[in-house]
């Protein structure tokens, strides 16, 4: 088993990649040391820990810095093998996972992200995608407990943050998720009933007050 001191966590609280290493770590009951960024002032061990792409999180074990939140995420698992396993042991299991969790960056964040920045026909196109790009994940998800079964893993943890984006995708969009996507919408009050999910997770009201400033400040939209 691996040693717990020396875990140290470089991250942002509201950042939705960070809060999936928090839930793997509270799913494995890692011990860590937590160090908040302020990514318009970054840390000189940011800077050297993540030297390629300066982003957040990044997970040190034993000194060693460990990037990508879904790549941190199977590193968890693999590392701190106690407890239920984050993605299953078959093979062919395991690479849908990884498929769909890639999805969620791929499609949900890309298409999400578009539809906040843009107006006019790029926005309209966005949130058209963005929907289809849920109805594919809902598809996947049907009508199991997690996207894994009866078993939470790697893509619950992958996409779940992002259901705290959910009220600020819908105020910008003009459109019901839970109208859209019912059972995304379940599934996200299931996984909020896991003491990892619910202790992780920011409040959707505060995560639209920040990104609604952001939108303001950055692009002009209100």
């Amino acid at each position: 088993m691996a040693p717990e001191k020396a875990v140290v966590l470089l991250d942002e609280r509201v950042s939705p990649f960070g809060q999936r290493v928090r839930i793997a770590l509270a799913e494995k009951g890692v011990e860590h040391e937590y160090q908040e960024e302020d990514l318009a002032n970054k840390s000189p061990l940011l800077l050297k820990s993540n030297p390629v792409y300066k982003k957040i999180p990044v997970l040190i074990h034993d000194g060693k810095p460990i990037c990508e939140s879904l790549i941190i995420v199977q590193y968890i698992d693999e590392v701190w093998v106690r407890g239920s396993p984050l993605l299953p042991s078959n093979p062919y299991e395991r690479a849908n996972a990884r498929f769909w969790a890639d999805f969620v960056d791929k499609k949900i964040y890309d298409s999400g992200a578009r539809m906040l920045k843009y107006t006019g026909q790029a926005h309209e196109e966005a949130k058209e995608e963005f929907i289809e790009s849920l109805k594919l994940l809902e598809g996947e998800l049907q009508d199991e407990t997690y996207f894994g079964g009866e078993n939470f893993g790697l893509v619950d943890i992958a996409f779940v943050p992002f259901t705290t984006w959910f009220y600020t995708f819908e105020v910008y969009g003009n459109f019901s998720i839970e109208k859209e996507c019912p059972k995304l919408v379940a599934w996200g009050k299931r996984c909020m009933e896991r003491e990892s999910v619910s202790k992780s997770l920011q409040d959707p009201h505060v995560v639209y007050e920040l990104l609604a400033y952001l939108l303001k400040k950055k692009y002009g939209k209100v």
